[in-house]
């Protein structure tokens, strides 16, 4: 059994029918593909039941693509401080000697 690849767009779609069926059961046995399919999209894009009902999907998974760029780039940033607060302080032991 291989596995198949889906296409972020088609993903998208997939969401956006579950939320206009109401059912992930639904969606799923129109699309051929299983429940946990759907299930396992919707945690990847950090899509919860009630934003679900809230606003569109293609908002949501913006909004987590978003966020994950953020938050990778908050962690670079706090190496880069780190670095420069150890280097800032050799560079002060040194002045002294």
């Amino acid at each position: 059994m291989t596995k198949r690849k889906y296409t972020k767009e088609f993903q998208m779609e997939a969401l956006n029918l579950a939320k206009e069926l109401g059912s992930y059961s639904a969606a799923s046995r129109q699309l051929g593909i299983t429940d946990s399919v759907l299930h396992t999209w919707k945690d990847k894009y950090g899509i919860s039941i009630n934003d679900i009902a809230k606003k569109p999907v293609i908002d949501s998974i913006n909004e987590a693509e978003e966020l994950k760029r953020l938050r990778k780039e908050n962690e670079q940033q706090r190496k880069t401080i780190e670095i420069l607060k150890r280097a800032a302080a050799f560079f002060s032991q040194d002045h002294l000697k």
